[in-house]
Formats: C-alpha cells, structure tokens, sequence
C-alpha cells in the first residue's frame, strides 16, 4: 500500500511539472526586425566589479552643477552642410535599475549614472531641425549603458527611439515613415556608441580599442534610415600633446567617427568630426560633419529658468 502511494505521488508530481512545461512553452516569443541579432530574454546580466571613484571624480562630478559646453556645429543633411548649434550637458543622477528613470528618493538600490543630454539646431531649407539623444552610463563603468533615448523633430513630422538594457537590449521604435513605423525588438548586447560619449569622460583608458562589433548611434541610424543593429567596427585611439582622438570606423557603414578630447582630467570634449554618404539619389556624397567647442560652464540650470538667466547663454554663445 506505502509503495503503492509513493507512486501516485511521483505521477502527480510529474503531471504538475508537464503542466507548467507546456504552458511555458505556450509563451510567444517577441516580435523583432533582426534575424541576426534576435535574442532570448531568459540571460541574466553579469555586471563587472565596480571600478573605484577617485577624489578628483568625485569633487568634479558632485558638486550640485552640470557642466555645459557648447559648440559650433557643420552638420551634413540631404547632401548639403548646415550651420548650427550643439550642446552637450553632462550631470550624475540616482537612477532606478528596474524602471530605469531618474529616482525621487534615495535607495540603495538606486545606479549613479553619469547622463549626457546632446542637443543639435539646424536649418535645413525653410524648416528647421531639432535633435535630442539622452545616455545614462553608469559611474562605476561596469556594465553597458542603462537606457538610451532619441528623438528627432522636423516640418515633416517626429521620430523617437528608446533603448533599454535589460536582460538584453530591448528597442522601441516610431517613426511617421510606413516603412519604419512601430517597432519593437531585441539586441544581442555589444558596445553602443552613444555610450563612447560617456565612457570618454569617465575612463577613457578603458574605451575598447581593436576590431569589434558596435551599434551606430541613434541619430544616424534614424536619419540615414540603416538597420538598427551591431555592425563591425575598427577603432582607434591615439595621442598629441594634450589632445586624444578616439576614432570609430565602420567598414559596411563607409563611416568614421572621430571624437577628440583633453588628455587630462575631467577629459573635456573638444571636437569631433563624422563623415559619411550624406543624400540620397544624385545628392549623395561623402560629406563631414562637424563641431568645435565654444564654451564651458558649470551650473545647476535646472535652478536658472528666469528672465534675468538668460545671460547665461550668451556665456555659451548661443
């Protein structure tokens, strides 16, 4: 009889434990546009040791400002260069690691990131162009950007990109074009070259060098209308006086990236420069893009909203 209810034990056990298999199998896998780069969300992340911040980081960083730079911008579109304006805000932040939103209140939990906001203005023709790309890079520089946000509006109508990473890289994408519309997918994950922005501020000894593979920028992606994937990468870094180039050339892309930066602490960016087939039909050429700095300053904006702050901005040149 004992032996006999040992059995049916095992037999329910196993029915229940085939249950749960089939409808765990029943779950929909989702949907993506990449049938390279598609991956499982069932990878957990591995995060790297957490690298030590110095004093000098510190000070510089935790002050209750941001730092501001602004720049002159040459910016290839349509097979033309256009005049502009570029600013770069760089500020730390708590951020939430689940929601991944910028925290209301302290938890330890919460992940300092180091966030850029990156700005261009410019004029194409009668209408005109405004850009936004947000990176949220974790101080301790061990793991890949936490979240990256795009969005780009025109005369013709507005585009938006958000990059979330979690157990992979999950995208979300709109566009008023039929052709990009609303999409949802999933990305192996590898180096991202918003995130080269705020690595080079952080430890730019550490920015990955050699052949790699590597996920454009939201805005080029977006405006030259490339698949949003891992493409393979050649980057370089090399040293003047006081000045270092990082420089990001993609074979398949016939595009390069050089972004230049102060070889000393805080590693300020001074310029860069990206050239690429820019047009289309018998307006494509290569065509680079560029930006100079102007100047740099530290405040706490976010406080400086009134008429009498306007002066500020004639400080960047804006």
């Amino acid at each position: 009889m004992k032996s006999i209810r040992l059995l049916n034990l095992k037999t329910s056990v196993y029915s229940i434990l085939g249950i749960l298999l089939i409808f765990s199998s029943c779950k929909e896998t989702p949907e993506n546009n990449s049938d390279t780069l598609a991956m499982s969300t069932t990878i957990k992340n591995v995060e790297a040791p957490k690298k030590q911040l110095s004093e000098e980081f510190k000070e510089y960083w935790y002050n209750g400002t941001a730092e501001i730079t602004s720049y002159t911008l040459e910016q290839a579109r349509y097979g033309e260069i256009r005049e502009g304006s570029a600013v770069m805000i760089y500020v730390t932040e708590p951020f939430l690691p689940e929601q991944q939103v910028k925290a209301d209140n302290d938890h330890k939990s919460n992940i300092p990131v180091l966030k850029l906001n990156s700005t261009k203005n410019y004029i194409t023709g009668i209408y005109p162009y405004s850009i936004m790309t947000s990176s949220f890079y974790p101080v301790h520089d061990n793991q890949h950007a936490i979240k990256l946000s795009f969005s780009s509006q025109e005369w013709c109508g507005h585009v938006y990109a958000q990059l979330n990473n979690r157990d992979d890289f999950e995208v979300t994408s709109h566009s008023y074009f039929e052709s990009e519309g609303d999409q949802e997918y999933h990305l192996e994950k590898v180096v991202l070259e918003n995130e080269i922005w705020n690595k080079i501020r952080i430890s730019p000894n550490d920015l990955p060098i050699g052949e790699i593979h590597m996920i454009p920028s939201l805005e080029y992606i977006r405006l030259s209308h490339k698949e949003l994937k891992a493409y393979k990468a050649i980057t370089t870094i090399t040293k003047a006086e006081s000045i270092s180039t990082y420089s990001i050339n993609y074979p398949e892309l016939e595009r390069t990236l050089n972004i230049n930066f102060g070889n000393e602490f805080p590693y300020l960016i001074e310029s860069w420069t990206d050239t690429f087939n820019d047009g289309f039909g018998d307006n494509k050429k290569v065509l680079t893009s560029k930006a100079t700095r102007i100047n740099r300053i530290t405040t706490p904006y976010w406080q400086q909203k009134s008429n009498k702050d306007l002066s500020l901005r004639d400080s960047l040149g804006l």
